[in-house]
């Protein structure tokens, strides 16, 4: 990278800006040839003036901006309000660690510009990315949350406070199943499958040393004494001392098994897609179809890739309420089957999908969910004066409410699937 800001990248071969500044250096030329590079911009049309500049915070890597462009002339399907995202933040070294994760966004933003791609993601109009360096630039439509038929943005894991909650998630695993089915019919150019093949390491969010099953049952009893110190941030069902000390039974089956569970979610190709791995409420956007059907379209794609379907399942549900998961998880999956089947994809067993969605939930929760009690104390330290989870002190911070929201999701399944059932059924079948 030049003194500049300036880096070539590896895609298209343009220099491409590293920060805002450098974009604003860059100006209205670095636009116009960026924009023809990409084939969102006419030979004979240009970037003749810019209108807005403004910083966007949020996220958590990289820096933002909301930017918007004025054209020598209208074109169709050119968008003037845009968005841009910088893979680096080179003013916080610990968002900055997150500039790999751009790689994957650049290919797929390129690749999805193709005609007829199935799902709604936001228009691209640049993208590149230096692998060296981890530096890269996305330029898309900004969508207009909260105008004309576009619901206003949500906010992750807010989803019991939508005025629909299920249909909200019924878009979501539409949307997750008609990707995974046009990948899987054949209808997606076979860059798509080249450059995100499958990788088992994928089934884990990062990387962390397995834990013992001592160590899981550490955090059972640290899990028990937080329960106990506050009983209005959790339902009753999984503060219930009975449940604590059978989850406390069921933790120290798992790490024996955690490894040909992996195995088994990675040997069934037909249960492995393209999806979104994070397709939550925070990374799409709503409205009505004709019919009034609520639809929705998914951003942020980086951590695409092929996938177990489980994965993916988790991702569009985890912010999802418990009231939810109890009352409609069988419709949806079976949602989720049909509208794979509809769009080309295979046939799936919902009950074999609902045994790998528990066993990916319970290798994954283990991993990582069981550690929020003590995260959850360092971002709300006054947590033992909250009277209830819906304390502004943890519904307006992101990280609070997040690990709050999913380890009552994981831990209310645990109690109502019974994993050490499920555990017991998978092992009955793999025999």
């Amino acid at each position: 990278m030049n003194d500049r800001g300036w880096v070539a990248g590896d895609a298209l071969g343009l220099e491409i800006p590293a920060h805002a500044a450098a974009l604003r250096e860059g100006g209205i030329d670095f636009l116009t040839t960026a924009f023809r590079a990409c084939g969102a911009l006419a030979a004979d049309n240009r970037v003749v003036g810019i209108t807005r500049f403004e910083e966007c915070p949020g996220g958590s890597t990289g820096r933002k901006l909301l930017l918007s462009v004025a054209y020598q002339r209208s074109q169709a399907g050119l968008h003037s309000d845009l968005f841009v995202k910088f893979s680096r933040d080179f003013d916080d070294p610990i968002r900055d660690r997150g500039r790999s994760q751009m790689e994957r966004e650049v290919r797929f933003a390129l690749l999805a510009r193709e005609p007829g791609f199935p799902i709604a993601v936001p228009a691209c109009l640049f993208a590149d990315f230096h692998r060296e360096s981890g530096t890269g630039i996305l330029v898309t439509q900004c969508i207009a949350y909260g105008k004309g038929a576009i619901e206003p943005h949500y906010e992750k894991c807010m989803d019991e406070e939508l005025p629909e909650a299920l249909a909200h998630s019924e878009a979501l695993l539409r949307s997750v199943a008609r990707l995974a089915a046009a990948q899987k019919a054949g209808r997606l150019s076979e860059a798509f499958t080249r450059q995100f093949p499958f990788d088992i390491s994928q089934l884990s969010v990062g990387e962390r040393t397995p834990y013992t099953a001592r160590q899981l049952q550490n955090r059972v009893d640290r899990y028990a004494q937080f329960a106990a110190g506050h009983p209005a941030l959790l339902p009753q069902n999984i503060r219930a001392p009975a449940f604590i000390a059978r989850l406390r039974e069921d933790v120290v089956r798992f790490p024996g098994q955690e490894a040909a569970i992996k195995d088994y979610l990675g040997s069934r190709p037909e249960f492995i897609a393209l999806c979104h791995w994070n397709a939550n409420i925070d990374n799409a956007w709503f409205w009505r179809s004709p019919a009034g059907v609520i639809e929705c379209g998914l951003m942020d794609w980086g951590c695409v890739s092929q996938m177990n379907l489980a994965m993916a399942i988790w991702g569009a549900m985890s912010g999802a309420g418990t009231e939810l998961w109890d009352r409609h998880l069988d419709a949806l999956l079976s949602l989720f089957v049909a509208e794979l089947r509809a769009g080309g994809g295979p046939s799936l067993d919902p009950q074999v999908l609902r045994r790998m969605l528990m066993l990916y939930i319970a290798i994954m929760g283990l991993t990582w969910l069981l550690d929020a009690p003590p995260y959850l104390r360092s971002l709300v330290p006054d947590l033992a004066e909250l009277k209830s989870r819906f304390d502004p002190r943890i519904r307006g911070n992101e990280a609070a409410r997040s690990q709050l929201q999913m380890l009552t999701t994981f831990l209310n399944l645990w109690d109502r699937q019974d994993f050490g059932f499920v555990l017991d059924e998978h092992l009955t079948c793999a025999a």
